[in-house]
């Protein structure tokens, strides 16, 4: 009940974002066990470890009526990632995966083993169960993916966490990254087993192993689109190529909600639920708290000296409301502009981000930094910033983005060094301080 009216009293003051994610763990907290199955359900990022813009809800006027808002918003969502569930010749409908946070996808399940996998703007996939038969007359954009899927060709590098994480690494056999690129210790030590095998970046595929090694499924990031012969060609090899659009998601945990689409792929969606349920759970305190009051500045300096800084309607700055803190540039970026990020001059991000609270260095693009001293480096004019008068300067390790089931963490995190003066190292997952 206190987490309740903690809730309760914090939508009276705040709307947008911050509202809907405390709407839906209310609803989470009031009526959900668990994540279970039940009736009803990259915007071309700069890179793929760009991702998400901003959702926003009104607040309902009691507990019931919250719960009943985020039913019917799921509801909703789903009818627009896979519109009303798909009549298959043959199939009888059975139900739909609940989802809470995810919008651009849905799942729907059929007697006998069957679900159709729809993802917004990027097709339809039927999952045939082993030995099971294809249903006669299937739609023609509907592709067929029938188990067991273990010789995957996984391009996409925000997947392979949640392959890791269901345990389902091994039915990865070959991987659109080298060992060196891997941040995810299941893949690199696949790889040096010759468990999983280099077959070639996106845009150049290796397709002689591709097709020698079986290949029954490719799953690659919106990057395909640029080259959509190399799409085209795996095809008509008899390759199905589902591309991952998770960073299309307007909220930092419907990202890692997709956990739960390969989980359908795996068999293992009891897992998936149990695991996001778990990761909804560890953020009740963090959630349900009080704004702290403290501005923060997430940005990396590029190698011709511009700044790059997340739009304020980005993922990344939503993590950082959510933790409780205020993202420094709240009017910044054009949302008809589908990029996650800005770049600007170092002078007009100094006069912009000079006296944020706490600075936050990505390393995700050109590596971790050492210590505050390789950070002014880059630029003298940061040595002026308040962060780093005060000592509150954080850094990234560069897995972050690989770790797609680690966002959970991250807004952790976040929230850990905007309330505690010291955090030990044990504290934190994917920050370290600079000094």
């Amino acid at each position: 009940m206190e987490i309740k009216m903690k809730i309760k009293r914090k939508l009276c003051r705040k709307s947008g974002f911050i509202c809907c994610a405390q709407l839906i763990l209310l609803a989470f907290c009031v009526s959900v066990q668990g994540v279970e199955i039940q009736a009803a359900q990259e915007s071309p990022a700069e890179t793929e470890t760009e991702q998400i813009q901003t959702v926003q809800e009104s607040p309902a006027e009691t507990e019931t009526d919250q719960t009943q808002a985020v039913q019917e918003s799921r509801a909703d969502s789903g009818a627009e990632a896979g519109t009303a569930p798909a009549e298959i010749s043959g199939l009888t409908y059975s139900g739909s995966m609940e989802l809470l946070y995810a919008e651009n996808f849905s799942v729907d399940y059929y007697e006998g083993g069957y679900a159709l996998i729809s993802i917004r703007d990027g097709g339809r996939y039927l999952v045939v169960p082993k030995d099971g038969k294809v249903p006669e007359g299937l739609p023609e954009d509907i592709a067929v993916l029938q188990k067991p899927l273990d010789h995957i060709y996984l391009v996409a590098t925000s997947v392979m966490d949640f392959f890791a994480a269901l345990d389902g690494t091994d039915q990865i056999r070959l991987s659109g990254t080298e060992e060196e690129g891997w941040y995810i210790q299941e893949a690199k030590d696949a790889m040096e087993a010759g468990d999983m095998l280099y077959a070639g970046k996106y845009s150049a595929p290796d397709y002689e192993r591709i097709v020698s090694e079986g290949c029954d499924l490719a799953i690659e990031s919106t990057m395909i689109y640029h080259t959509p012969e190399v799409k085209e060609k795996l095809e008509e090899f008899g390759i199905p190529v589902l591309v991952e659009r998770s960073s299309y998601e307007p909220h930092p945990l419907g990202r890692t909600e997709w956990m739960k689409l390969y989980s359908v792929l795996l068999g293992r969606e009891e897992e998936a639920a149990k695991l996001f349920a778990d990761q909804i759970a560890r953020l009740d305190e963090v959630l349900t708290g009080d704004e702290l009051g403290k501005t923060v500045a997430f940005f990396y300096v590029s190698s011709n000296g511009y700044v790059n800084v997340r739009k304020t309607n980005d993922y990344v700055s939503q993590m950082i409301d959510l933790a409780g803190g205020t993202y420094i540039f709240q009017n910044l970026g054009d949302s008809e502009n589908a990029l996650s990020t800005v770049n600007m001059q170092m002078e007009e991000f100094y006069a912009g981000a000079k006296d944020a609270d706490v600075i936050i260095y990505n390393s995700t693009i050109d590596g971790e930094i050492a210590d505050l001293q390789e950070l002014l480096e880059k630029s003298a004019l940061l040595a002026d910033f308040k962060a780093v008068k005060e000592g509150n300067v954080w850094c990234t390790t560069q897995n972050l983005f690989q770790k797609t089931t680690g966002l959970a963490d991250m807004i952790m995190d976040i929230h850990t060094i905007l309330t505690e003066d010291d955090p030990a190292p044990e504290e934190l997952t994917y920050l370290y301080p600079l000094e």
